[in-house]
């Protein structure tokens, strides 16, 4: 990514923003028959109750039985990683723009997001974070994520080299400040000066510390997650390859309990048998699907324009136009959710993990979502026999309503 937002694609009319409320409200009421996804396994011809806002274990007299069969119902999705959608930026922008963004990944079944800005200046960072923590605030995002500018120059992907520095503590604390409490996560190249203890920093204030976007050996990769780094930024992109004599970050992310890597499987970041690769090595409890996803998605090809470089979406890839580098993703969660449970043949019930349970406790939210449990918030996914989106509820509320009576 940069250190400016896609401006929409040329010649294309972005939508007018729109605010990400749900045009129906639910009523009590029992999705009966599909198969339910808990964190116990599948339940078939199961059912949810929603009542209000929340998951219930006992339905109201009042509540209409609607019938799902031949469906799958799974938790909200959630992306910890995700920089814009439907034509608008996360990093840019106002804030009626961002709306629209989390508006367009909602309808694709992401009912809790994390807000990624990109490499820019501390002062223009530091503004942004202000204007995103408004949002946290108010409960449209569940935090921000920081990537960059602490990563490295030989590593930078569609960063902007001239804007990069090394991880200073206090530059590092300068962005957590302007964050006023609603900081999730920052990328960092923890083999920088600074690196590690700017990974103790983030710790020690509850801000995950993720590497990525590095050049860091074995022994680097080892030393920062013994600091406290617990995430590994979209796993296998933007780091050494796996090598036989110099194994690199891959190694050390994939084997440690204590890290969850981010894989963006979209088909175009990841070879499939990488896909494999982690999940076997990783297991299941400790990969978290991500988006990536820049000002493209959910809104189409053309070209864009991120700060002074040119990116063109081709068949729903983002590159550069000079050079080639990947620019982000075009995906959205329900993509990701249907490829991996059709395409690589990943479990039901291992997919949902990574898209729902395992980001909402790297979070600190598997209280509230992440799994259709009672007492939890009603932010569900219906999909049909083909794992195709129908329907999605977010807080007992339709925001793609499907219609079902």
């Amino acid at each position: 990514m940069s250190d400016s937002a896609a401006q929409g694609a040329r010649g294309t009319a972005r939508p007018a923003p729109t605010h990400p409320q749900p045009p129906h409200k639910a009523h009590p009421y029992v999705l009966e028959g599909a198969n339910v996804v808990l964190p116990t396994g599948t339940v078939k011809n199961g059912r949810v109750i929603i009542d209000g806002t929340k998951i219930t274990a006992n339905a109201p007299e009042n509540a209409h039985t609607i019938d799902v069969r031949d469906h799958w119902v799974v938790p909200g999705f959630i992306d910890i990683h995700n920089h814009g959608g439907g034509g608008a930026s996360f990093t840019s922008g106002t804030v009626d723009d961002v709306l629209h963004g989390i508006r367009t990944h909602r309808l694709h079944g992401t009912t809790t997001l994390v807000a990624s800005t990109v490499t820019g200046d501390m002062d223009g960072l530091a503004h942004r974070a202000g204007l995103l923590s408004e949002l946290a605030e108010q409960g449209d995002v569940a935090g921000i994520h920081f990537e960059g500018p602490f990563i490295s120059p030989c590593r930078k992907g569609a960063h902007t080299e001239e804007l990069l520095r090394d991880p200073d503590p206090a530059d590092v604390r300068k962005l957590i400040d302007a964050a006023r409490g609603r900081a999730a996560m920052v990328t960092l190249a923890t083999e920088l000066p600074g690196g590690l203890d700017s990974v103790r920093l983030l710790a020690e204030h509850g801000v995950i510390a993720a590497i990525g976007h590095t050049d860091a050996t074995y022994e680097q990769t080892v030393q920062a997650i013994d600091a406290g780094a617990t995430v590994a930024t979209h796993l296998f992109n933007a780091m050494p390859p796996l090598g036989h004599r110099e194994p690199g970050p891959i190694a050390a992310l994939l084997e440690d309990e204590r890290i969850t890597v981010e894989l963006i499987n979209d088909g175009t970041h990841l070879h499939p048998a990488s896909l494999q690769l982690a999940f076997r090595h990783a297991g299941a409890d400790r990969v978290a699907f991500i988006t990536d996803a820049m000002d493209a998605a959910g809104f189409g090809d053309g070209l864009y324009s991120l700060g002074p470089q040119a990116v063109e979406v081709v068949d729903g890839v983002a590159r550069l136009v000079e050079g080639g580098s990947i620019a982000g993703s075009t995906l959205t969660q329900d993509r990701a959710f249907k490829r991996a449970v059709t395409l690589d043949r990943i479990p039901v019930e291992d997919a949902v993990a990574a898209l729902s349970a395992n980001p909402a406790k790297l979070l600190g939210l598997y209280d509230r979502v992440g799994s259709l449990e009672p007492g939890k918030d009603a932010d569900l996914v219906l999909l049909d026999a083909d794992f195709d989106l129908k329907g999605v509820l977010r807080k007992g509320e339709w925001v793609k309503d499907p219609q079902l009576t």
